[in-house]
Protein backbone atom coordinates (compact mmCIF):
# COMPACT_ATOMS: atom_id res chain seq x y z
CA UNK A 1 0.00 0.00 0.00
CA UNK A 2 1.35 3.43 -0.90
CA UNK A 3 1.92 6.31 1.51
CA UNK A 4 -0.95 8.16 -0.21
CA UNK A 5 -3.24 5.19 0.35
CA UNK A 6 -2.34 5.01 4.04
CA UNK A 7 -3.21 8.67 4.48
CA UNK A 8 -6.50 8.26 2.60
CA UNK A 9 -6.01 11.29 0.42
CA UNK A 10 -8.97 12.63 -1.55
CA UNK A 11 -8.97 12.96 -5.34
CA UNK A 12 -11.53 15.06 -7.20
CA UNK A 13 -12.24 13.63 -10.67
CA UNK A 14 -13.95 15.89 -13.20
CA UNK A 15 -14.71 13.89 -16.36
CA UNK A 16 -17.80 14.04 -18.57
CA UNK A 17 -17.41 10.58 -20.13
CA UNK A 18 -19.33 8.19 -17.80
CA UNK A 19 -17.17 5.22 -18.76
CA UNK A 20 -13.88 7.00 -18.13
CA UNK A 21 -15.25 8.55 -14.93
CA UNK A 22 -16.34 5.17 -13.61
CA UNK A 23 -13.00 3.58 -14.52
CA UNK A 24 -11.05 6.33 -12.76
CA UNK A 25 -13.30 6.00 -9.73
CA UNK A 26 -12.68 2.25 -9.47
CA UNK A 27 -8.93 2.52 -10.08
CA UNK A 28 -8.41 5.28 -7.53
CA UNK A 29 -10.58 3.63 -4.88
CA UNK A 30 -8.75 0.33 -5.38
CA UNK A 31 -5.49 2.25 -4.86
CA UNK A 32 -6.86 3.52 -1.54
CA UNK A 33 -7.97 7.07 -2.34
CA UNK A 34 -11.24 8.72 -1.45
CA UNK A 35 -12.85 9.93 -4.68
CA UNK A 36 -15.20 12.82 -5.47
CA UNK A 37 -16.85 12.60 -8.90
CA UNK A 38 -18.02 15.45 -11.12
CA UNK A 39 -19.37 15.27 -14.67
CA UNK A 40 -18.33 18.82 -15.60
CA UNK A 41 -16.49 21.87 -14.29
CA UNK A 42 -19.53 23.44 -12.64
CA UNK A 43 -20.24 20.31 -10.63
CA UNK A 44 -16.55 20.18 -9.70
CA UNK A 45 -16.75 23.73 -8.32
CA UNK A 46 -19.76 22.78 -6.20
CA UNK A 47 -17.84 19.83 -4.75
CA UNK A 48 -14.83 22.07 -4.06
CA UNK A 49 -17.05 24.43 -2.10
CA UNK A 50 -18.24 21.56 0.11
CA UNK A 51 -15.09 19.45 0.40
CA UNK A 52 -11.32 19.90 0.51
CA UNK A 53 -9.73 17.41 -1.90
CA UNK A 54 -5.97 16.99 -1.96
CA UNK A 55 -5.63 16.87 -5.74
CA UNK A 56 -7.87 17.16 -8.82
CA UNK A 57 -7.82 15.13 -12.02
CA UNK A 58 -9.62 17.18 -14.66
CA UNK A 59 -10.56 16.42 -18.25
CA UNK A 60 -10.01 19.27 -20.70
CA UNK A 61 -13.12 18.82 -22.85
CA UNK A 62 -16.29 19.03 -20.73
CA UNK A 63 -19.67 20.71 -21.28
CA UNK A 64 -20.58 23.88 -19.43
CA UNK A 65 -17.27 24.72 -17.81
CA UNK A 66 -14.34 22.90 -19.40
CA UNK A 67 -11.14 21.83 -17.66
CA UNK A 68 -9.05 24.83 -18.71
CA UNK A 69 -11.74 27.30 -17.63
CA UNK A 70 -12.01 25.45 -14.32
CA UNK A 71 -8.25 25.79 -13.75
CA UNK A 72 -8.33 29.51 -14.56
CA UNK A 73 -11.25 30.05 -12.18
CA UNK A 74 -9.49 28.22 -9.35
CA UNK A 75 -6.30 30.23 -9.79
CA UNK A 76 -8.15 33.55 -10.05
CA UNK A 77 -9.78 32.93 -6.69
CA UNK A 78 -6.47 31.94 -5.11
CA UNK A 79 -7.08 28.19 -4.88
CA UNK A 80 -3.74 26.37 -5.18
CA UNK A 81 -5.25 22.88 -5.37
CA UNK A 82 -2.84 20.68 -7.39
CA UNK A 83 -4.48 19.94 -10.76
CA UNK A 84 -3.62 17.19 -13.22
CA UNK A 85 -5.22 17.82 -16.61
CA UNK A 86 -6.27 14.91 -18.82
CA UNK A 87 -6.41 15.52 -22.54
CA UNK A 88 -6.99 13.37 -25.61
CA UNK A 89 -4.98 15.89 -27.60
CA UNK A 90 -1.31 15.28 -28.27
CA UNK A 91 -0.25 18.60 -29.79
CA UNK A 92 2.26 20.61 -27.74
CA UNK A 93 0.04 23.69 -28.01
CA UNK A 94 -2.80 21.95 -26.18
CA UNK A 95 -0.50 20.84 -23.40
CA UNK A 96 0.94 24.34 -23.05
CA UNK A 97 -2.62 25.71 -22.89
CA UNK A 98 -3.26 23.50 -19.87
CA UNK A 99 -0.19 24.75 -18.07
CA UNK A 100 -1.02 28.31 -19.04
CA UNK A 101 -4.45 27.91 -17.45
CA UNK A 102 -2.79 27.05 -14.14
CA UNK A 103 -2.64 23.26 -14.23
CA UNK A 104 0.30 21.67 -12.43
CA UNK A 105 0.73 18.74 -14.80
CA UNK A 106 -0.91 17.08 -17.79
CA UNK A 107 -1.41 13.55 -19.03
CA UNK A 108 -2.48 12.63 -22.56
CA UNK A 109 -5.08 9.93 -23.16
CA UNK A 110 -4.76 7.02 -23.44
CA UNK A 111 -2.45 6.71 -20.45
CA UNK A 112 -1.01 3.87 -18.38
CA UNK A 113 -2.62 3.43 -14.98
CA UNK A 114 0.75 3.37 -13.22
CA UNK A 115 1.73 6.67 -14.82
CA UNK A 116 -1.51 8.27 -13.61
CA UNK A 117 -0.81 7.04 -10.08
CA UNK A 118 2.81 8.23 -10.27
CA UNK A 119 1.77 11.73 -11.29
CA UNK A 120 -0.86 11.94 -8.56
CA UNK A 121 1.67 10.78 -5.97
CA UNK A 122 4.15 13.37 -7.23
CA UNK A 123 1.61 16.19 -6.86
CA UNK A 124 0.73 15.01 -3.36
CA UNK A 125 4.41 14.81 -2.36
CA UNK A 126 5.01 18.33 -3.60
CA UNK A 127 2.10 19.55 -1.48
CA UNK A 128 3.29 17.76 1.65
CA UNK A 129 7.04 18.29 1.27
CA UNK A 130 7.82 21.56 -0.47
CA UNK A 131 11.52 21.62 -1.44
CA UNK A 132 13.91 24.12 0.02
CA UNK A 133 15.36 25.32 3.31
CA UNK A 134 13.78 25.69 6.74
CA UNK A 135 10.40 27.37 6.70
CA UNK A 136 11.77 30.34 8.67
CA UNK A 137 14.32 31.21 5.97
CA UNK A 138 13.43 33.85 3.40
CA UNK A 139 15.20 33.34 0.07
CA UNK A 140 16.27 36.14 -2.20
CA UNK A 141 18.51 37.51 -4.91
CA UNK A 142 18.74 41.20 -5.79
CA UNK A 143 15.24 42.58 -5.06
CA UNK A 144 13.51 39.21 -5.57
CA UNK A 145 12.38 37.60 -2.30
CA UNK A 146 10.49 34.41 -1.54
CA UNK A 147 9.05 33.30 1.80
CA UNK A 148 8.51 29.50 1.78
CA UNK A 149 6.51 29.50 5.02
CA UNK A 150 4.03 32.15 3.87
CA UNK A 151 4.15 30.94 0.24
CA UNK A 152 4.67 34.53 -0.91
CA UNK A 153 7.10 36.06 -3.38
CA UNK A 154 7.90 39.70 -4.22
CA UNK A 155 9.93 41.60 -6.76
CA UNK A 156 10.76 44.71 -4.79
CA UNK A 157 7.49 45.73 -3.17
CA UNK A 158 5.40 44.13 -5.92
CA UNK A 159 3.81 40.78 -4.95
CA UNK A 160 4.10 37.99 -7.50
CA UNK A 161 0.97 35.95 -8.24
CA UNK A 162 2.50 32.49 -8.72
CA UNK A 163 0.88 29.12 -9.26
CA UNK A 164 2.04 26.27 -7.02
CA UNK A 165 4.40 24.90 -9.66
CA UNK A 166 5.82 28.33 -10.49
CA UNK A 167 6.46 28.92 -6.78
CA UNK A 168 8.14 25.51 -6.37
CA UNK A 169 10.42 26.04 -9.39
CA UNK A 170 11.43 29.52 -8.22
CA UNK A 171 12.02 28.26 -4.66
CA UNK A 172 14.26 25.47 -5.95
CA UNK A 173 16.31 27.87 -8.07
CA UNK A 174 16.67 30.38 -5.22
CA UNK A 175 17.70 27.67 -2.81
CA UNK A 176 20.60 26.95 -5.21
CA UNK A 177 21.32 30.58 -6.10
CA UNK A 178 24.23 30.87 -8.51
CA UNK A 179 24.36 27.14 -9.22
CA UNK A 180 23.22 25.72 -12.54
CA UNK A 181 20.50 23.09 -12.17
CA UNK A 182 20.07 20.71 -15.07
CA UNK A 183 16.66 20.09 -16.58
CA UNK A 184 16.74 16.54 -15.21
CA UNK A 185 17.50 17.77 -11.69
CA UNK A 186 14.60 20.23 -11.80
CA UNK A 187 12.16 17.66 -13.18
CA UNK A 188 13.17 15.14 -10.51
CA UNK A 189 12.90 17.65 -7.64
CA UNK A 190 9.68 19.35 -8.76
CA UNK A 191 7.73 16.65 -10.58
CA UNK A 192 9.14 13.84 -8.47
CA UNK A 193 9.19 11.06 -11.06
CA UNK A 194 10.80 10.09 -14.35
CA UNK A 195 9.21 12.86 -16.36
CA UNK A 196 9.77 13.16 -20.10
CA UNK A 197 12.54 15.74 -19.98
CA UNK A 198 12.20 16.37 -23.71
CA UNK A 199 8.81 17.98 -23.06
CA UNK A 200 8.36 21.74 -22.93
CA UNK A 201 6.73 21.89 -19.50
CA UNK A 202 9.78 23.31 -17.73
CA UNK A 203 10.42 25.85 -20.50
CA UNK A 204 6.81 27.01 -20.21
CA UNK A 205 7.10 27.57 -16.46
CA UNK A 206 10.43 29.39 -16.83
CA UNK A 207 8.74 31.65 -19.37
CA UNK A 208 5.89 32.40 -16.96
CA UNK A 209 8.33 33.17 -14.13
CA UNK A 210 10.33 35.50 -16.34
CA UNK A 211 7.24 37.40 -17.42
CA UNK A 212 6.13 37.82 -13.83
CA UNK A 213 9.54 38.69 -12.37
CA UNK A 214 10.56 40.99 -15.23
CA UNK A 215 7.39 43.07 -15.30
CA UNK A 216 7.90 46.82 -15.81
CA UNK A 217 11.37 46.26 -17.20
CA UNK A 218 12.95 44.66 -14.13
CA UNK A 219 16.31 43.06 -14.98
CA UNK A 220 16.41 39.33 -15.67
CA UNK A 221 17.37 37.07 -12.76
CA UNK A 222 16.45 33.64 -14.17
CA UNK A 223 19.02 32.67 -16.79
CA UNK A 224 19.34 29.83 -19.28
CA UNK A 225 22.66 28.01 -19.50
CA UNK A 226 22.52 26.57 -22.97
CA UNK A 227 22.48 22.77 -23.19
CA UNK A 228 22.68 22.52 -19.40
CA UNK A 229 19.74 24.04 -17.52
CA UNK A 230 18.77 27.13 -15.51
CA UNK A 231 20.18 29.32 -12.76
CA UNK A 232 19.06 32.36 -10.78
CA UNK A 233 21.59 35.13 -10.16
CA UNK A 234 22.01 38.86 -10.41
CA UNK A 235 24.39 39.91 -13.17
Amino acid sequence: MTEASENRRTVLVAEDDPGVRSTLDQLLRFEGYRVLLASDGLEALELLDRHSPDVAVVDVVMPGLDGLALCRMLRRRGDRLPVLVLTARHQIGDRVAGLDAGADDYLAKPFATEELFARIRALLRRTADAPGPAATDVLGVADLTLDPAARRAHRGTRPLDLTKTEFDVLELLLHHEGAVLTRTQIYERIWGYDFDTTSRSLDVYIGYLRRKTEQDGAPRLIHTVRNVGYTVRAL
